[in-house]
């Protein structure tokens, strides 16, 4: 196995969006960790402060190539990772060791006509937010007393497709999902759908509340530290996920109906699988024992549910891995 460093630059991002026809920028084996660097705010860079705006990230925001701004999303990803021998059909694990906010401040932003109240909040607003990270906090409103801690995730984790696509929705490609119960610790599996999967990362989130009802979280620069393995044994047509305390299922859709049902469905799938359960049975189980979330409503059009199967009550040993 091999440990890799992979820097965000202008040769190694890309904007907007997933392409297979964009040029690895980094190839694995599976089984091989990754350091990886990622920046965000792209499109918030000339109101940025000095302390958000890095040489690096001001490098990218001036000199990127139009080759690398693929759709008209407005997230900066690292990447894409070739990883050896990776075929349409199998599935990519993804394990997330380390999950670190690169600088002590990120943004939020409120986009006109965008989030779950356009109406009522129809003027834009950013806002730089400073992270305490020696406290692992952030107080907002300032001097409010309100204290949130930071819990760090990569909102996009995401495969191409033979279709190029914007980076706003997710889909059974991963993509931009938004779960903040991807931290550190947990593992994300996802089908592969190109030759190499062509694996990219990015939109750093120091802390979000499921729904991210205004569009955006605490948008952060973030470092991670990942493992690429490749399952050639698993057989999945969507992205599942595994924490230390509990399997995820997810459903994307245009509406919170259909997402809970697509939902629904995979974890039904995932039980029938894993635990040799009749489907009818599995229904029954999700209805006892499963919490439906919704992930998030603004990466239109593509609304968010999961449900979260505790690991506690299964079979000793019994787990997407197994």
């Amino acid at each position: 196995m091999t440990h890799h460093i992979l820097k965000a630059t202008k040769e190694t991002v890309h904007l907007g969006g997933f392409s297979h026809l964009l040029e690895p920028v980094l190839t694995v084996n599976s089984g091989d960790t990754v350091d990886v660097e990622t920046y965000t705010g792209f499109h918030v860079c000339d109101k940025a402060p000095a302390e958000f705006l890095t040489p690096e990230l001001s490098d990218i925001y001036e000199n990127l190539s139009c080759d690398r701004k693929i759709a008209q999303g407005p997230h900066l990803l690292t990447g894409p990772i070739y990883v050896q021998d990776a075929q349409p059909g199998d599935v990519l694990e993804i394990t997330l060791n380390k999950i670190t906010p690169s600088l002590p401040v990120g943004f939020n932003a409120i986009r006109k006509g965008w989030g779950a109240l356009p109406q009522q909040f129809d003027q834009p607003a950013l806002r730089f937010i400073p992270l305490d990270l020696e406290n692992n906090v952030i107080e907002f409103p300032p001097s409010s007393g309100i204290k949130i801690p930071l819990k760090p995730f990569f909102g996009i984790l995401g495969v191409a497709t033979p279709e190029i696509r914007n980076s706003i929705p997710p889909g059974n490609y991963g993509g931009n999902m938004d779960n903040r119960e991807l931290q550190a610790g947990s593992k994300i599996f996802l089908p592969v759908f190109v030759p190499g999967a062509l694996f990219s990362i990015g939109d750093g989130h120091s802390a979000q509340g499921d729904g991210e009802v205004n569009v955006t979280a605490i948008e952060t620069s973030m470092n991670g530290t990942i493992e690429l393995k490749l399952r050639k044994d698993l057989q999945i047509s969507t992205p599942i996920a595994e924490t230390p305390t509990d399997i995820i299922a997810m459903g994307f859709a245009q509406t919170l109906d259909e997402a809970l049902e697509k939902a629904l469905n995979n974890m039904i799938d995932f039980l029938v699988s894993c635990t040799k359960l009749s489907p009818e049975d599995a229904y029954v189980l999700c209805s006892l024992a499963v919490s439906f979330r919704i992930t998030q409503v603004v990466n239109l059009p593509q609304k968010g549910v999961h449900g979260m199967l505790p690991k506690a009550i299964l079979p000793e040993g019994k787990t997407v891995r197994s």
